[in-house]
Parts: structure tokens; C-alpha cells; sequence
């Protein structure tokens, strides 16, 4: 059986919270002590595993009685998901981001399998093909904004 690493483990644990309610409160500082780790690894954690391509919005307040908020959105409509997730788009989006965005438009009931398939078989980085990594990210990004934009239209 293979371990999870820490952040695997952060991770689990916060999303099993956010499985039984809709946002959780934390302090960095008392999660770093949990799990006995430094609190930036708490920082990793949720600056790429909580970002809003994951379905995740973030808020924190910095001091003594600061806190990090994690929120689970829910998809209300087709139009309002579509352009929530549209400006969530970066410039460079990774496979990684573009599978995970891929996943969410199918849970939410969006897209069908098939659709989500030919848009990664379409994403990936055996079809993109190109040396640049940068320029390889920025044409995934354009392509996901295409097809967000197809998705409007029936």
C-alpha cells in the first residue's frame, strides 16, 4: 500500500470537513501542529489544492485572531458556473488544472463523460505537442475558454 505524503494527508482531512459542511475556518498555526509540520506547508496545501479551478474559494485574515477560510462552490446555474469558471481561467493553465476544471463541469452535471474526454484528449500534452512549456499552457488555456464558451450555446 502506498503512503500519502503530508500534503495528501492535509488535504484529505480538509476535504473531509468540507464533505459534512459548506466552509471551514481554520488557523494555520493549530493544523501546522495537527499533523507536526511548519505552517507553510499549510500554505501549499491550500494555494494548489484549494484554488477556485478546483472549486475552492480562499479568504484569510492575517493577525492574532486571523483565520483561512476554505469554501466549497456549488455550480447554481449553466450560464453563472460557465462564467464564474471562465474568469477563473488563467493566461497558462497546467493539464493538472485543466483535468480538475474538466471534472468539475462533469460533476456538476454540465458536460457528459464524452465531452469531458475529447476536451482533454484535446488539452493534453501529447495532443498540444509543443517544446515550450509556457507557450504549450497558453493554448490550453485558449482551448478551455473555447469550449467554455461552446458550452453556452445548445
Amino acid at each position: 500500500m502506498q503512503s500519502q505524503n503530508m500534503s495528501d494527508t492535509i488535504e484529505s482531512y480538509l476535504k473531509a470537513i468540507l464533505a459534512q459542511q459548506e466552509q471551514i475556518e481554520i488557523r494555520r498555526a493549530e493544523i501546522a501542529d495537527r499533523f507536526n509540520c511548519v505552517p507553510s506547508q499549510i500554505n501549499y496545501v491550500i494555494k494548489t489544492r484549494f484554488t477556485p479551478q478546483r472549486g475552492y474559494v480562499v479568504e484569510s485574515k492575517r493577525g492574532g485572531g486571523g483565520y483561512i477560510r476554505i469554501v466549497k462552490t456549488h455550480l447554481r446555474d449553466d450560464q453563472t458556473s460557465l462564467a464564474v469558471m471562465r474568469a477563473n481561467v488563467p493566461a497558462r493553465l497546467r493539464v493538472r488544472d485543466a483535468q480538475a476544471m474538466t471534472q468539475q463541469l462533469f460533476d456538476a452535471g454540465v458536460i457528459s463523460q464524452e465531452t469531458g474526454n475529447a476536451m482533454l484528449a484535446a488539452m493534453s500534452h501529447h495532443t498540444l505537442a509543443v517544446a515550450d512549456s509556457r507557450l504549450e499552457e497558453m493554448l490550453r488555456a485558449r482551448l478551455f475558454l473555447s469550449f467554455l464558451d461552446s458550452l453556452r450555446y445548445e
